[in-house]
């Protein structure tokens, strides 16, 4: 079992950054791959960006390439993600997921663990 606990979130205006993280406990975090995903309100739930066990790989969603950028940290046990040149489109409430491979953390059906998720609200 994977517990994930995201934070970080906020208001913030258009223009502005955001740094969410996601706190791991349980099995060796380092053995999971990680994503972050989004859902705004009335909408699916989608994928914003995945990162590897190592690191090494890295995705993103079309929609935030250039924006945000996702990192982890294994020895502490966190995956970041840092948002800028934020757009009210935006905003949704943000989940980090885990799955042992990063090709089940790139779509919203598959990852194993999720976190409770932490609102970002982005005003024009």
């Amino acid at each position: 079992q994977v517990m994930l606990v995201e934070s970080g979130g906020g208001a913030v205006q258009a223009g502005g950054s955001l740094r969410l993280s996601c706190a791991a406990s349980g099995r060796t975090f380092s053995n999971y791959a990680a994503g972050w995903f989004r859902q705004a309100p009335g909408k699916e739930r989608e994928f914003v960006a995945g990162i590897s066990r190592s690191g090494v790989r890295i995705y993103y969603a079309d929609s935030v390439k250039g924006r945000f950028t996702v990192s982890r940290g294994n020895a502490e046990n966190t995956v970041d993600l840092q948002m800028n040149s934020l757009k009210p489109g935006d905003t949704a409430v943000y989940y980090c997921a885990a799955h042992r491979e990063v090709s089940s953390v790139l779509s919203p059906a598959t990852p194993d663990y999720w976190g409770q998720g932490t609102q970002v609200t982005v005003s024009s």
